[in-house]
């Protein structure tokens, strides 16, 4: 799928191989509050006008602003949209999380060619998008010319059958698969992921799925679209698409196949997303914090599982539980469903779009020696505050359990 898309894409009728460099044309390029700064003083130099209509400028890491630094990279992100009259440009409160709201305002659709000055990018491909992370000067390049060099990826492909067990997510398929290759284990390559168990699965845990291919080094991570994408797309797409998928006989790198059965709530222990186990076999270790939220998962999908099993009970005495909904039509809907008065009854702090906690920014951080259970996609040392605190990763389902009890828990082992 990555080698049509990006012959597609550089007018290469003939197809392109692997290792090859091809310039090819963007249709989308996205920049954030924190790397938008340096694209536009980088597209200044090229004394170009941009391609306003493929640039999507979304503040989102630091929303609102938590200092002077921070403002002043804001104020250039909005001087920039009215200096080149970009209008995709999405102010405070009109919008939120970068990648969810890029998929929500239809920019992504299959066949497309996307780069983000942000690494998790990735999830687009879950949309059957060749989609990619990229430096704020590739961004500005973009900005300039509308195109950008690309080595073509290698392609693995990845297969799971079977059904799911019950609380299982696309979050859990996720870190198993990387528990199993590694960080590096999909270095440079595109993942391409099969099977009747990611068919059953809806869009918002293919995002995820997608969202986290980065994690193991992968370039892109693509599901082929079907007729729930189809259906995902209807009244939000921008434009024509065409969608593109692997010949049968396509030659892959590696192959991985895995039984859905064999995948149980899964953890990633600190400090990285290989680092897994079951949920259920680190109930010893106690949590001060529980986040819900982010671009991995802070869909309307993982708020009404959350929901689901936190509702009528409270977040047990000592813990906090940061619920951040990742745009504001997500937080509309779940004030609509009643979804937000659920996690304030139950003592959950509820926050607007930001990115804040998940990276370290602000508003969630860490102190020496606590531990989060978190919902996001990293877990470093230092990711989500003191260098001495520990986070682990893990799906909305086993987030709200842990939050429930004060330690990580499996939440089918909920009583």
């Amino acid at each position: 799928m990555s080698e049509k898309i990006l012959a597609a894409k550089s007018g290469r009728e003939n197809g392109v191989e692997p290792g090859e460099i091809v310039e090819a044309d963007v249709d989308y390029v996205m920049v954030n509050d924190v790397t938008g700064l340096p694209a536009f003083e980088v597209f200044e130099e090229f004394k170009a006008e941009p391609y306003r209509d493929k640039i999507v400028l979304i503040p989102d890491h630091y929303v609102p602003n938590k200092d002077v630094a921070s403002a002043n990279q804001a104020k250039a992100m909005r001087d920039f949209a009215r200096k080149y009259k970009i209008k995709n440009y999405y102010e405070v409160g009109e919008g939120g999380v970068c990648h969810q709201l890029m998929i929500e305002e239809g920019y992504v659709a299959p066949g497309r060619l996307i780069v983000g000055a942000d690494s998790h990018t990735c999830t687009y491909g879950a949309l059957g998008a060749f989609a990619t992370g990229v430096g704020s000067t590739e961004a500005a390049a973009v900005f300039a010319t509308g195109k950008l060099w690309f080595k073509v990826p290698e392609t693995q492909k990845y297969t799971v059958n079977g059904k799911l067990g019950k609380y299982v997510m696309g979050k859990d398929i996720i870190l198993h698969i990387i528990g199993d290759i590694g960080v590096d284990g999909a270095l440079y390559k595109a993942m391409e992921f099969y099977g009747n168990a990611l068919c059953d699965l809806d869009i918002s845990d293919r995002l995820t799925i997608s969202n986290m291919a980065i994690e193991a080094g992968g370039k892109a991570g693509i599901i082929p679209a079907d007729k729930k994408t189809d259906e995902f797309l209807k009244g939000k797409v921008r434009g024509p698409y065409k969608a593109v998928y692997s010949d049968k006989d396509a030659a892959y790198v590696q192959e991985y196949e895995y039984e859905a059965k064999d995948i149980p709530p899964t953890v990633a222990q600190p400090s990285l997303p290989s680092n897994t186990k079951p949920a259920a076999e680190l109930s010893n270790v106690a949590i001060d914090q529980a986040y819900l939220g982010s671009c991995t998962n802070g869909r309307i999908e993982d708020l009404r599982i959350a929901a689901r099993i936190i509702k009528g009970k409270k977040v047990k005495e000592g813990v906090r539980m940061i619920v951040v909904p990742a745009t504001k039509r997500v937080f509309e809907q779940a004030m609509s469903e009643g979804l937000i008065k659920v996690f304030m009854d139950a003592n959950a702090y509820v926050s607007g779009p930001t990115c804040g906690a998940c990276l370290g920014g602000y508003m969630g951080i860490l102190a020496k020696g606590e531990t989060a259970i978190s919902s996001t996609n990293r877990n470093f040392v230092g990711r989500m505050g003191h260098k001495d605190s520990k986070v682990y990763l893990a799906s909305p389902a086993v987030v709200a359990a842990s939050a429930l009890t004060g330690h990580i828990t499996d939440p089918n082992d909920l009583k």
